[in-house]
């Protein structure tokens, strides 16, 4: 049994669905996913991430790196080439692929290079102002009401 109704999930919370929906994928994978091309993912600071991708034998213009729906889809296509060639050995393999990674919220891509064979993606986690933790004051207004309360009365009489 390797499927899971998050339907209980889903009654009982308000706003999880892309992380029900997240497990549901990664436990629906195959097992044996592929291995090309190899990447690397790397932190490089507190709050930024870079990808680096082994593209040898692609051109920049055979790479397309693009964000949509919450993932970042990664794909090469080899142009065919004009002329053929005999190849006594070959090893270096330049056929198309297409990477995807999930990314989570308030993350964003902020560039990307390719240089020596690497393709390098940049990320950074921008939390929102609204979601960063606040300190709230705490204020002491009821006393001051309660002098006040007490001095009209002392007039009226």
């Amino acid at each position: 049994m390797r499927g899971f109704d998050f339907a209980p999930l889903y009654r009982a919370t308000v706003g999880f669905d892309r992380i029900a929906d997240l497990m549901d994928r990664a436990l629906s994978a195959d097992v044996t996913q592929p291995s090309y091309p190899p990447y690397n993912i790397e932190k490089t600071a507190e709050d930024a991430y870079r990808i680096s991708i082994a593209v040898a034998g692609f051109t920049p213009e055979e790479l397309a790196v693009e964000v949509k729906e919450g993932a970042l889809h990664v794909a090469a296509r080899k142009a065919p080439e004009a002329a053929e060639k005999t190849y006594l050995h070959r090893g270096i393999a330049t056929r198309a692929f297409e990477r995807r990674f999930a990314l989570a919220d308030h993350v964003r891509v902020t560039g990307a290079s390719h240089e020596h064979g690497m393709l390098h993606i940049d990320l950074v986690r921008e939390t929102p102002e609204a979601l960063k933790p606040r300190r709230i004051e705490i204020g002491r207004p009821a006393s001051v009401e309660v002098k006040q309360v007490e001095a009209k009365a002392v007039e009226n009489a």
